[in-house]
């Protein structure tokens, strides 16, 4: 096996969440909130898990720089030089390629797991079995490794990638990434069999990763190449902030993943969800005998069941006759809207912005 001390994580926390809005806010994204009552956060909880597979001095936050102070905050381990600050928003593959060349520029011979801050995974004994597996067969290839989830129902939600060959055990070769699926083909993907919800869990080496971003995607990686002589020293802030915010805004799965030859996918099993909208959260809570959850706050319900609470403050919620409801409260902003139109948040999001500005976001 190879040495473990070449082994990194970068754990991406730059999100707003506004798929969570009001609960999660500009000023305090989801990865920032203990939503399970436990004293953890999401982001606390990632960091957590991945202790046991990667020495600490060898895990990164890549955040906004809004975000320092938090992070500071909840990972007090961190010194300042593990959390990388964006100063704009600009998708996965500008924030992974500047993981990616800070980290070759320290260990030419690194390899790397990247993952968000916010996801939920319950069965952390697989989870590092899993990781373990994916860092050894990276180490033996040039390979770009995603992580593939078994579908469990028609998820309309969440990007789908094509098993093709298999390589050894769990790993196969990835025949096609298809981003969200409307319902009739996601009931098409889970009855085939073939098909596996895309985690954003990547595993690679640094220098892999490198060359792929200059392969299909040179309009980031050609940002990156022009401080290439700046990065692993405090030079390295500078540039990025000059530079960063140049990056076009583009994801790896589309700059690299649905291009690259050398991409595959391990099949796992870890009671993994992204956590990304208020019904992922409802099916991974604790329900009271009348099937709602309850997020800290008091709550009495009346002839009402399938709700989720989530309501900040001291504060009493009656309802009367409410099914499958999502009734969220945030200081100045009250959410009551059915879960069955919880994709309908974004553009909520969207229209308080354009009708009040950035006031209740």
């Amino acid at each position: 096996m190879a040495n473990s001390s070449h082994r990194y994580c970068v754990i991406m926390c730059g999100g707003i969440g506004s798929r969570f809005w009001p609960y999660s806010r500009t000023s305090q994204p989801k990865q920032f909130i203990d939503f399970f009552g436990t004293g953890r956060t999401l982001l606390q909880m990632s960091y957590d898990r991945i202790l046991p597979l990667v020495d600490p001095k060898n895990i990164l936050v890549v955040t906004n720089s809004t975000y320092y102070d938090q992070v500071r905050e909840q990972l007090p381990e961190l010194e300042s030089d593990q959390i990388l600050l964006e100063p704009a928003r600009r998708n996965t593959a500008p924030c992974i390629a500047w993981a990616a060349y800070h980290i070759a520029a320290r260990d030419p011979e690194a390899s790397m797991i990247v993952t968000p801050s916010d996801h939920l995974i319950t069965r952390e004994r697989e989870f590092e079995q899993s990781i373990t597996r994916g860092f050894e067969f990276v180490e033996k290839h040039d390979a770009l490794l995603t992580l593939g989830i078994k579908p469990t129902r028609p998820e309309t939600g969440y990007g789908y990638i094509q098993i093709g060959p298999r390589i050894e055990d769990d790993i196969l070769k990835v025949k096609t990434f298809t981003e969200k699926p409307n319902l009739e083909l996601a009931k098409v993907f889970l009855e085939s069999g073939e098909f596996f919800w895309n985690s954003g869990i990547f595993i690679w080496k640094a220098n892999t990763i490198i060359n792929a971003l200059r392969t299909h995607c040179s309009d980031v990686s050609s940002v990156f190449d022009l401080g290439e002589e700046s990065f692993g020293t405090p030079e390295e802030t500078p540039f990025i902030n000059k530079f960063f915010p140049a990056c076009m805004n583009i994801s790896i799965d589309f700059g690299v993943m649905e291009k690259a030859s050398n991409v595959y996918v391990e099949c796992v099993d870890f009671g993994w969800s992204d956590l990304g909208t208020w019904s992922a959260l409802y099916d991974n809570s604790p329900r009271n005998r009348d099937g709602n959850v309850t997020q800290n706050c008091s709550v009495l319900s009346y002839n009402s069941s399938g709700n989720i609470f989530a309501v900040r403050g001291d504060k009493l919620v009656v309802v009367s006759n409410l099914e499958d409801y999502i009734i969220a409260d945030s200081g100045d902003v009250l959410l009551i809207c059915p879960m069955s139109e919880e994709q309908k948040i974004k553009q909520m999001v969207n229209d308080a912005r354009i009708t009040f500005g950035d006031k209740y976001l």
